[in-house]
């Protein structure tokens, strides 16, 4: 399997994958404050929760255009990617050099599916196959919304730290000792700027980093998205400028396995 490959592919996916496990926390948001001094320019964490989730994120379709560059230690590689999303049902991602499809992948809520030329290979599994592969807890909502610039948690469960740090608003994730996670926001529009997670045993770190929201249909979309994981094995950087989206538009998600291509079994 061509590793580079799978990587680009499962863009986020596998920096994820690569980098920490991700935990859920099911219990109600819970506030704690940082200093028990007032302090007016401050706001509260469920206070800024209730801002984040006023913006408009309502579409049934998304299609995407991105330019994709790709660099580790080892190599550096630019790319093209053309996203389609059927709002909680279904992603198609489409890799291409030089204008030729060399991978795609297909993922559902239930399945994950992918294929590459290079080697010939193609995988077809779930996302319990796929988060053991990887080492993470993955499932369809986090890679959606990875895409589309929004916080891989619901955000209204957890125990959150609120502080103001650059003039962003930030949540820190309190539920988990080994796992520290961070979300910043824009102070006026309540944007999601960055969303980091730190797993502090294994030294392993990742920040998912969001720029230049433009509106589409009332909703804000990030035009540029830039993944930096480190860890004891190295550092890899992903970035997507996306320099085409339409929205709410018809979407066909054609994807086959070309005739000969052998199967990957994950264990």
């Amino acid at each position: 399997m061509n590793r580079f490959l799978v990587r680009i592919l499962f863009v986020f996916m596998i920096c994820l994958g690569s980098s920490m496990t991700l935990v859920s926390c099911k219990a109600k948001a819970k506030v704690v404050n940082e200093s028990k001094k007032e302090d007016t320019k401050r706001m509260s964490a469920n206070r800024i929760i209730k801002n984040y989730y006023a913006n408009k994120n309502d579409f049934n379709t998304l299609y995407i255009k991105s330019n994709v560059k790709y660099s580790d230690e080892k190599q550096s590689q630019n790319l093209t990617a053309e996203i389609k999303i059927k709002k909680g049902e279904q992603i198609l991602v489409s890799i291409r050099f030089l204008g030729i499809t060399m991978a795609k992948a297909l993922i559902t809520p239930t399945s994950v599916s992918y294929y590459e030329k290079l080697n010939s290979t193609y995988f077809e599994g779930d996302f319990s196959t796929l988060s053991k592969w990887l080492g993470t807890d993955l499932d369809y909502n986090k890679v959606q919304n990875i895409l589309i610039g929004q916080a891989m948690d619901d955000l209204t469960k957890g125990n959150y730290q609120d502080s103001l740090v650059d003039q962003n608003y930030r949540l820190a994730d309190i539920s988990n000792n080994n796992i520290k996670k961070f979300f910043f926001f824009d102070k006026e529009k309540f944007l999601l700027n960055k969303q980091e997670i730190t797993q502090i045993a294994e030294n392993r770190k990742m920040e998912v980093s969001y720029s230049d929201y433009k509106i589409y249909n009332e909703s804000p979309i990030p035009s540029d998205i830039a993944i930096n994981a480190e860890q004891d094995k190295g550092k890899t950087e992903i970035n997507l400028g996306y320099n085409t989206i339409t929205m709410n538009e018809e979407l066909t998600f054609p994807y086959s396995v070309p005739n000969g291509y052998k199967r990957i079994l994950i264990k």
